[in-house]
């Protein structure tokens, strides 16, 4: 994945996690057992992330350090919400809230807006 792809991921499930959080749910738990969406989509959050950092971390501009420091941040909340049972409304609200995962998303507009090589 590119760069941009990678962007466009973490965007998009950002905004799945904000209309989640809007939910009221108490628990992402399915009936049968299969994950979630909601845990499926941190998931790839996470991965997406992770991916990012991978693409970022011998990167040419200084900037990418800090995407790469900030994602790291960002992974971690994220890695502390996937170990959790239930995945509440609540808990993704405040995931929402927390200043790691808008670091990350306000450094990705920023990074969207310019031309970078994915090479």
């Amino acid at each position: 994945m590119s760069i941009a792809d990678h962007i466009e991921t973490i965007e998009s499930a950002y905004e799945y996690l904000l209309a989640y959080a809007a939910q009221g749910k108490q628990t992402d738990v399915t009936a049968d057992g299969r994950p979630s969406e909601a845990r499926q989509t941190i998931q790839g959050l996470y991965d997406a992330l992770s991916g990012l950092q991978s693409l970022l971390r011998d990167a040419d501009y200084s900037f990418a350090q800090v995407i790469c420091d900030d994602a790291h941040r960002a992974s971690a909340a994220l890695e502390l919400v996937l170990t959790q049972v239930d995945i509440s409304s609540e808990l993704v609200d405040n995931l929402n809230a927390s200043i790691h995962l808008r670091a990350v998303l306000t450094d990705l507009f920023l990074l969207d807006e310019v031309t970078v090589d994915d090479g």
